[in-house]
């Protein structure tokens, strides 16, 4: 059995390889890949802006969807055949890819590969992001900046069925009205006008419990005027800039916290850990249907570059991914 997999030469150029199967380790399943969610990460990765951790696959892809085709040594949990998404450690832009088995979740039938695909990254970032480090309770107010993305997607409906009051930011009037329809309460279109002024005249500044930033930059200081006394914010990307200039008078007079992380330097055992949380406390509202990935576009393997193109100029609407069963 042969592995199809994507190989970016140079920057600018994509190819599809083969070689032999991987053979799954212990405690790792071996899955046919239908789908492969496409995130900002794989295309830092392809520009040599994020190389992957040592012990990773050089092939990008972080998540996957599809069917379990070979079981490690010490699988307790899935069988061959069961469809499942999963989290891989690179990899994932491939016809076969590797990934723990706790790190895995099983697909229910109301949900295609296409939509399974969009799901891990998204799952863990939120949950580990927001319920985690931002330590969010119901009853309180969060705000998810990006509510278009695929995390911000995914996101707001988490909040929502956490029991949170739900805030976000989109770039267009349509947009903005898509993201209240999965269960924000109030978005602001970032471009319009200032996003502070925004969230003031709705009645919401100061009253802000979590904000989770996708985009940094000259955005930080309107989260920390928005956020509530003793509020968190957690900043998880840098599309506005990796620099920022800040009032820490209204750090501490708050008593803010301002955090951070990056999930590929998660530790293993960490993510199966958060993979835990969310089989308890989120998975059912998934197989429920009550939080639904939106997939924009799937492409074929091969239209891996026209894809990045797609992903790069922000056009979508919630999550791009691959299609690896078309070569």
């Amino acid at each position: 059995m042969d592995r199809h997999y994507i190989e970016f030469a140079t920057p600018e150029s994509a190819a599809v390889r083969s070689d032999p199967a991987p053979t799954p380790a212990r405690e790792e399943v071996l899955i046919g890949v239908h789908h492969a969610g496409i995130n900002r990460a794989d295309l830092l990765q392809r520009l040599g802006l994020y190389p992957p951790p040592e012990d990773a696959s050089p092939i990008p892809g972080l998540e996957v969807a599809g069917e379990v085709v070979a079981l490690g040594e010490g699988c307790q949990h899935l069988q061959v055949g069961d469809r499942v998404c999963a989290l891989t450690h690179g990899g994932g832009y491939a016809s076969l890819a590797i990934a723990r088995e706790d790190h895995c979740l099983t697909l229910p039938e109301t949900l295609t590969s296409e939509e399974g695909a969009a799901l891990p990254e998204a799952l863990l970032t939120v949950w580990y992001n927001v319920f985690e480090r931002g330590q969010l309770a119901r009853g309180e107010t969060v705000l998810i900046h990006g509510g278009s993305s695929g995390i911000g997607s995914i996101g707001v409906q988490m909040a929502k069925t956490m029991g949170a009051t739900t805030l976000s930011t989109a770039g267009s009037l349509e947009r903005c009205e898509t993201v209240r329809a999965l269960g924000a309460e109030f978005v602001a279109d970032h471009r319009e006008g200032d996003l502070a002024a925004q969230f003031t005249q709705a009645g919401y500044a100061g009253k802000i419990n979590v904000i989770l930033d996708i985009a940094g930059g000259d955005l930080m200081q309107s989260n920390l005027d928005l956020a509530a006394p003793d509020g968190r914010i957690v900043c998880i990307g840098v599309m506005r800039g990796m620099q920022s200039e800040i009032n820490l008078a209204t750090l501490f007079m708050k008593r803010l916290t301002l955090t951070g992380s990056t999930l590929r330097r998660l530790e293993m055992t960490e993510r199966a850990r958060c993979f835990d949380a969310i089989r308890q406390h989120v998975w059912p509202q998934v197989v429920a249907g009550d939080i639904r990935p939106v997939v924009d576009t799937a492409y074929p393997l091969a239209a891996v570059l026209e894809a990045h193109e797609h992903m790069r100029l922000g056009a979508h609407f919630g999550k791009l991914v691959l299609d690896c069963s078309v070569q």
